[in-house]
């Protein structure tokens, strides 16, 4: 399984992709979890299970949901407060609720 984190730069969710495996790893669920730049959204829609967008980019939700909806791939946008306190176990959890 591979849950992909978008965000403005692919740098910000660094520190929550790295929770979000540390939790991944707790539970005994084998995940691939990366973070990257919306720019790159194309490409991850190809190989992603999941894609998750950080709070700071909502603003391209209706452009990056319709062409998530084309390629079939569930997309949310992580909560603004599990996103801020870097909670891996409930992002974790909102992408596996996508699966």
């Amino acid at each position: 399984m591979k849950i992909t984190l978008l965000c403005a730069l692919g740098m910000s969710t660094s520190l929550l992709v790295e929770k979000m495996k540390k939790e991944a790893s707790k539970r005994g669920i084998e995940v691939e979890i990366e973070a990257h730049s919306v720019d790159n959204i194309e490409e991850q829609l190809k190989i992603a299970d999941v894609i998750l967008l950080g709070p700071q980019i909502r603003y391209k939700k209706n452009e990056l949901y319709s062409k998530a909806k084309a390629a079939n791939t569930p997309i949310d946008i992580v909560d603004m407060k599990s996103y801020g306190m870097l909670n891996g176990e409930k992002v974790l959890d909102q992408a596996l609720e996508l699966i």
